[in-house]
């Protein structure tokens, strides 16, 4: 009777953490409430390696037009890098956005929207994606390959309050490979929630190799840094 008991326990408990599982990674943008003009978010930059806060970054809805949405980034200081203008679709994918190049912030134009989600966010659910994009400044042309992962459902507490999420990671290869400079590797994490329609979370990292400077010890991998994004403040704009 114990052994029954606690099979069927089991099993039970096994059926709530799916339910939770599906529920969290089917909710769509669709059942999120649509950007709007004047939706404000504001992100802490936290330094990974010595957790001090670097900067806060506000996010600012500008225009909706169609599937696409405008932002004006602006951080309030140099650490956050420069006020910039990112595009997305509704469902969170970049169209323009800084990429993380050998140690630098390079603004980058997808011809075809950057897979940072794709939906549903079935646990498990893996991509690899290639995705032709160019070099804002310079009009340069990349591909980029995008592998992601869902890793799972994590409820996770940020300085705007406890969310239940979805774990997302990627791996990135911006094809910035030049000179003695190899690839640029990046490996990014988010927590999506669904909530929210956004990351509450990211945590990004990226390393390389630079040949000309190897020697008998090495001494050629070089690694950027570890910027961690934390949702501060979620504002809707008045409807």
């Amino acid at each position: 009777m114990e052994k029954a008991t606690n099979a069927r326990a089991l099993r039970l408990g096994r059926m709530a953490a799916a339910a939770l599982a599906v529920l969290l990674s089917s909710a769509a943008p669709a059942q999120t409430p649509a950007p709007t003009a004047g939706d404000t978010y504001v992100y802490r930059l936290v330094n990974g390696y010595n957790k001090e806060e670097l900067a806060r970054i506000l996010f600012e809805v500008e225009k909706v037009d169609g599937g696409n949405v405008t932002l004006a980034v602006t951080p309030d200081k140099a650490d956050g890098g420069v006020a910039r203008t990112d595009v997305h679709t509704r469902e969170g994918n970049w169209l323009r956005h800084p990429v993380e190049s050998h140690g630098q912030a390079i603004e980058y134009v997808f011809a075809t929207a950057y897979p940072a989600y794709v939906f549903p966010l079935d646990p498990g659910k893996a991509w690899s994606v290639r995705v032709p994009a160019s070099v804002a400044a310079s009009g340069q042309r990349r591909s980029v390959r995008v592998d992601g992962r869902v890793m799972g459902t994590e409820r996770v507490r940020v300085p705007a309050g406890e969310f239940d999420t979805v774990k997302i990671r990627r791996l990135v290869y911006p094809d910035d490979e030049r000179f003695t400079l190899s690839e640029t590797q990046i490996t990014e994490f988010d927590w999506y929630a669904p909530s929210l329609g956004r990351a509450v979370r990211t945590e990004r990292r990226s390393d390389w190799l630079d040949t000309s400077e190897c020697g008998e010890d090495g001494g050629c991998d070089f690694r950027g840094g570890w910027h961690v994004y934390e949702l501060v403040e979620a504002k809707p704009a008045k409807r």
